[in-house]
């Protein structure tokens, strides 16, 4: 459970986003005015991430999933984005100190033979370090940054009073932004809780042991605000690097069906896979790290999800108008539904059967909901989290196999998760547990 963020608190982050936000505007004007004199110009997003870094996790976390979108990006700006994946600042060590100080009080054995404070990650939440038990084993420690509790939370406080605020603005009206806020809150705050995270870990590596390596976690020697599992070395970046034309196929089929066994079987979607989560090893072995950013959908929006991409796949465009209509948040009086199904049918005929190369997700969904706006149908926030791990994923998959029929590879998936109804909490929430 979030804590509870008093006024003081909420008002410091609020001068922190003035702060930034003035930053950005002066680095800004002085890449304009370098223009007008022309300087070289700075390199794309040089002002955008600092900023992001100064305003904290919370907006971190966006950069971090516009970094993997080369193909809405440009290649510059994402690479420069890419620094907030794998390059953030260390914690201090006296934080790391204080941290492990918290996790193992006085009367709690040490359970580290030796421990590494140069860390091998640094995240916007916490840090990866090295470590040996006694037992002999290596060990990936992860440690939260102190002291994140309340600054995300009153960072979400006040992303929801500005989501009620754009509500009441004209062209606004009906996007359910406070709504969305409050979905999305509690699945990034999650983050913060490392024992949630363990349990996550561990029931991914049950899902999808067969498909991809995930570490072991070893709960015994973890403590509060710390994380303990296997150390997995020979990590290389998520990329092509040497791999034959049919290695990166057998990869990327890999790691679709990993993908869709989390949309479309299981409902335990992780919605992070960027470059700093999804690494291979040199036999071709896919490594999938931190599970902070997992949900759980619920069998209705898990059923209605794989339901509306085997029809797509199939190219079955009136079925998909239908999902769409019956997955509506709301259907208010005087919406275009004749509008809505003519153009809804013709975007789906225009992208069955696209390969990977061909079909683009994010152009794809920005004009499905381009036309619930405008034909006022209220898309349901709930499909936000698969479509983000879809987001995350597609722009990596492209640059490594173009390919690989994306579409084709779910309907396997598809067709298992639609076997049989929905149990009976199908129209419960979705979990966050």
């Amino acid at each position: 459970m979030a804590p509870t963020v008093p006024w003081p608190v909420l008002v410091t982050r609020l001068s922190r986003w003035a702060l930034a936000g003035a930053g950005l505007l002066v680095a800004l004007s002085r890449r304009t005015a370098g223009r007008a004199l022309r300087r070289p110009p700075d390199a794309p997003g040089r002002s955008v991430v600092p900023t992001l870094v100064r305003l904290g996790p919370t907006f971190v976390k966006s950069g971090q999933l516009l970094s993997t979108r080369s193909d809405l990006l440009s290649p510059a700006f994402c690479a420069t984005l890419a620094q907030l994946t794998d390059r953030m600042a260390a914690m201090p060590a006296a934080d790391v100190r204080r941290a492990l100080a918290a996790a193992y009080p006085d009367g709690r054995p040490w359970p580290f033979a030796d421990f590494d404070y140069t860390p091998v990650a640094s995240g916007s939440i916490a840090g990866v370090y090295r470590a040996r038990l006694h037992d002999g084993r290596t060990v990936a420690v992860k440690v939260r940054r102190p002291g994140l509790d309340r600054q995300m939370s009153a960072d979400f406080r006040l992303l929801g009073l500005l989501a009620r605020l754009g509500e009441r603005m004209p062209g606004l009206r009906g996007l359910p932004a406070q709504r969305m806020i409050d979905q999305v809150g509690p699945a990034v705050l999650n983050q913060l809780d490392l024992a949630r995270e363990a349990v996550m870990l561990e029931r991914l590596r049950r899902n999808l042991g067969a498909m991809v390596r995930i570490p072991a976690t070893v709960p015994a020697a973890a403590g509060e605000g710390v994380l303990v599992m296997e150390f997995l070395d020979g990590l290389e970046r998520f990329g092509p690097a040497s791999f034959t034309r049919d290695q990166r196929s057998t990869i990327v089929k890999q790691i679709l069906r990993a993908v869709f066994q989390m949309l479309f079987i299981d409902g335990l979607v992780h919605c992070d896979m960027h470059p700093g989560n999804l690494y291979l090893r040199p036999s071709g072995e896919v490594v999938l790290l931190d599970a902070g950013f997992v949900v759980e959908l619920s069998p209705k929006v898990r059923k209605l999800f794989a339901q509306f991409f085997l029809n797509l796949a199939l190219g079955r465009p009136d079925e998909c108008v239908e999902i769409v209509l019956r997955s509506a948040s709301a259907l208010p009086a005087g919406a275009d539904l004749r509008g809505f199904r003519r153009d809804l049918a013709r975007l789906v005929r225009e992208n069955h059967g696209k390969r990977a190369g061909q079909f683009r997700l994010g152009p794809f969904a920005a004009r499905l909901f381009d036309l619930q706006r405008r034909s006022r149908i209220s898309a349901d926030p709930e499909f936000v989290f698969p479509l983000l791990s879809l987001l995350v994923l597609e722009g990596m998959i492209n640059d490594f196999d173009v390919q690989v029929d994306f579409q084709a590879q779910s309907i396997p998936a598809l067709f298992e998760a639609l076997r049989s109804e929905p149990p009976a909490e199908a129209e419960k929430e979705t979990s966050w547990s």
